[in-house]
């Protein structure tokens, strides 16, 4: 009825409500807007923390990788708690083909308080951007990859990764929904190539 997309108006709830320059208030503050507002595919909920939420703060632990790729922005949510949990002179970059969606998640990440120097929101399809990540934007080999983006294109992006040789040894590929909305081709490959440890998590559905 506004005219205002519910991107914008989380954002709106936020600038009243969060406050800037802290990442975990930051989230806490999304979370209530999804809960008693609108719901928004934010991929993990922090007032309690998910199980998947619990697994990538643990990997970030325990591998504190410097090159972390993320696929699949969105408003920010998940870019704010992956940064989060990189040490300093960690660098992330994430991709977003909505440019709508890519204009709510810039001034989500600034709220939060992390630079283009830590985080580089990079708009545009994935299947353009991957294959000029070193060239343009520096990203030699990803010492992390978290793909949150459309199902179908895991697979695709996956060997296009492999194929620019955009992964470092041993690294970590961290993959949501699967097995719901699914990718099954993904998870088939993942299995069978013989490159990877594969391993799959359940967890619920966000909020």
């Amino acid at each position: 009825l506004t005219g205002v997309p519910r991107e914008h108006r989380a954002y709106q709830y936020l600038l009243a409500h969060a406050i800037p320059g802290d990442p975990r208030h930051v989230l806490q503050t999304f979370d209530r807007w999804c809960y008693h507002c609108e719901h928004l595919s934010c991929w993990v909920p922090r007032r309690v923390l998910s199980r998947a939420g619990r697994i990538v703060e643990r990997l970030l632990a325990e591998r504190a990788p410097l090159r972390v790729l993320e696929l699949g922005t969105y408003c920010g949510y998940g870019t704010v708690l992956l940064a989060q949990g990189l040490l300093p002179g960690a660098r992330l970059y994430t991709v977003e083909g909505n440019p709508q969606h890519a204009a709510v998640a810039e001034k989500v990440i600034r709220l939060a308080g992390f630079d283009e120097q830590m985080v580089e929101l990079i708009v545009g399809s994935s299947e353009e951007v991957i294959p000029r990540l070193r060239e343009k934007h520096g990203l030699s080999k990803a010492d992390f990859v978290f793909m949150d983006h459309w199902k179908r294109c895991y697979l695709r992006d996956l060997r296009l990764l492999e194929s620019h040789q955009l992964l470092a040894q041993g690294a970590v590929i961290l993959a949501d929904n699967v097995l719901f909305p699914g990718a099954p081709h993904f998870l088939q490959y993942a299995k069978t190539c013989g490159r990877y440890r594969c391993r799959v998590h359940r967890a619920s559905l966000e909020y």
